[in-house]
């Protein structure tokens, strides 16, 4: 039961950085601009809106692989 109790305090602590993430993202200037970088595709029309936000889909992703590698390289 202790490794079940380990990854719920784990689970806990990301959730309680995903909320304060959400809560003062947008007042950090850096992360303002998260999801309005060069390279990300929008069209606006009359009646249509397209947003296909690719630069920060890589960069997302490579901060998260990062991130787990670490913590993989950490935990073994």
């Amino acid at each position: 039961m202790e490794p079940l109790g380990k990854t719920f305090l784990w689970i806990g602590a990301i959730c309680l950085l995903l909320g304060i993430f959400f809560i003062f993202g947008s007042k950090i200037p850096f992360l303002s601009n998260f999801g309005n970088l060069p390279g990300d595709i929008r069209i606006e029309r009359d009646n249509f809106r397209f947003y296909f936000p690719i630069t920060t889909s890589i960069l997302v992703s490579i901060i998260l692989s990062a991130i787990l590698y670490l913590w993989n390289r950490i935990a073994n």
